[in-house]
């Protein structure tokens, strides 16, 4: 069974910074993207940022995080990164890390449980 776990999240003020982990355990699996998303109280979910696995080449799919979010891995630790620095009270969300699988890329099926973040103004 595979595992997604994020860890991470807080109260922050506004102009703080935060950085959001997700290990994934359990059976061996390949995969081609991780991903983060977010999604806030009364809204849809949002595509945050993505990595390709293999090759570390990052993709921010939010205008709004771009320059303040950085989405980053640690290929050895099969674990995902997003530092978030100047926040804002409207980064407030859960935040999900999610992988495929490489036989279908960009099909999200693996999930963490989420992670709270939450920015005071």
């Amino acid at each position: 069974q595979v595992q997604l776990v994020e860890s991470g999240g807080g109260l922050v003020l506004a102009g703080d910074s935060l950085r959001l982990s997700c290990a994934v355990s359990g059976r061996a699996f390949t995969w081609y993207y991780m991903a983060w998303f977010r999604q806030a109280p009364g809204k849809e979910r949002e595509f945050v940022a993505r990595i390709i696995w293999p090759s570390g080449i990052t993709l921010y799919d939010l205008d709004s995080v771009k320059g303040r979010f950085t989405i980053s891995r640690d290929y050895a630790k099969n674990t995902m990164y997003l530092q978030m620095n100047s926040l804002k009270p409207e980064d407030t969300a859960v935040y999900y890390c999610a992988a495929d699988q490489r036989t279908a890329p960009g099909q999200y099926i693996y999930w963490g449980q989420g992670t709270q973040v939450t920015v005071s103004p």
